[in-house]
């Protein structure tokens, strides 16, 4: 089952692709569903890097280059609500409002854009 939500997040295909040596989409789907919520992944996940970079205790992160997360072409049109069968305080750090951005004063007339100076510089052969 973990095999499975691995191979899925590695690959960024639909649940229903996922092979079925890995057992049934649906089952390893619901599973990876409830442990997201319930908090048995980042329970795996406190296990795993246990004694791991003592040097740097609970600032240990993974690193995630975002070159390789994908959004599969049926990913658009998400739902707009949160889920009902996940407790909200665990939806909570998900949520949280965009900071407003601060206004600063600008001269009149700026409109905030850059422009940069090009000269045409005709090259001699």
């Amino acid at each position: 089952m973990i095999n499975g939500v691995l191979w899925r997040v590695r690959t960024g295909a639909p649940w229903r692709d996922l092979p079925s040596s890995y057992g049934n989409w649906k089952g390893v789907y619901s599973r990876h569903r409830r442990w997201s919520g319930d908090g048995t992944w980042e329970l795996i996940l406190d296990r795993l890097r246990a004694g791991c970079d003592a040097d740097e205790g609970s600032e240990w992160t993974v690193g995630v280059d975002s070159s390789v997360i994908r959004a599969h072409q049926h990913a658009a049109g998400a739902r707009h609500q949160p889920p009902k069968d996940i407790p909200a305080q665990r939806l909570a750090p998900m949520l949280a409002p965009d900071p407003q951005p601060e206004v600063s004063a600008q001269p009149e007339g700026h409109t905030g854009g850059w422009v940069e100076l090009q000269e045409f510089c005709p090259a001699e052969l």
